[in-house]
């Protein structure tokens, strides 16, 4: 016959066996095709004039890593992304960026986020540990308040490929919450429609999309950047616009490897 003390031991780690189940069961579980572990995109990002035509100032890499580690108990998958700047205009801008961010594998939300920039004389570091369960995250100075499942803005990137094109209609909005610069960005993306992108890789039928640039918990009323990624289930940033002054500067598909689907959108 089992004694009281055994049967209060056996409640006790039913109890937190039950609580570590609720735990994980608590977490949402969100479908994502668009990418895999191995997956490697190189964009170069260059100044584009009519007066000097196309320069090329750097180069950038987005990489989901094959290791998977572990936060919290739980499998995350770590995106390392990084940006340097490159020929002339490393004599008077160098830039050296890198952003590591790990998002937990079946949530795609992330648990921790680093970053390093180093352009020209501008320094900045910085360090989040998200606790979605709480709904707030750790900054090297601070904590504070979060909506549950904030980006960062790696993340962000990566979320926003999973969701489902084929229910969108001209003028639908995305909504996206991130986290950069010890603030909250309540923003979203806004579709344009389906139209074919000419790049140095060819022809691709692309999904056009425009990011808001929001303040604080207020959607902005400007839309500078367009954005283009591939009408396929890997949907890839294909080219990124954004004006300025004189010309543009474009972020253009350069390499891809280890995709998650057949590049159907590839017209020619």
């Amino acid at each position: 016959m089992l004694s009281y003390r055994t049967i209060e031991l056996i409640f006790i780690l039913s109890m937190y066996a039950a609580c570590g189940l609720n735990s994980q069961e608590n977490w949402r579980s969100w479908e994502n095709e668009a990418f895999k572990p191995g997956e490697k995109l190189q964009y170069r990002f260059y100044y584009d004039a009519w007066l000097t035509g196309k320069i090329t100032a750097g180069i950038g890499t987005l990489e989901v890593k094959t290791t998977v580690r572990t936060f919290n108990d739980r499998q995350v998958w770590h995106i390392d992304t990084e940006g340097s700047s490159k020929g002339m205009f490393n004599w008077f801008f160098k830039v050296r960026d890198e952003f590591d961010s790990y998002i937990d594998k079946e949530a795609l939300a992330p648990h921790y986020f680093i970053r390093r920039t180093r352009e020209g004389g501008y320094r900045k570091e910085d360090e989040y540990r998200f606790n979605h369960e709480q709904k707030y995250v750790v900054t090297r100075t601070d904590s504070m308040a979060i909506p549950r499942y904030t980006q960062d803005f790696v993340s962000a990137i990566y979320f926003a490929r999973t969701f489902n094109s084929d229910t969108l209609e001209v003028g639908d909005m995305l909504p996206v919450y991130f986290f950069l610069d010890d603030k909250v960005y309540n923003s979203a993306i806004l579709y344009e429609g389906v139209e074919v992108v000419d790049i140095e890789l060819g022809k691709f039928r692309c999904l056009r999309f425009r990011p808001g640039m929001a303040t604080g918990e207020v959607f902005a009323d400007k839309y500078p950047m367009t954005m283009w990624v591939t009408d396929d289930k890997n949907h890839i940033p294909l080219l990124v616009k954004s004006a300025v002054i004189v010309g543009n500067v474009k972020g253009e598909l350069m390499s891809f490897e280890g995709l998650a689907n057949p590049l159907t959108s590839r017209i020619e």
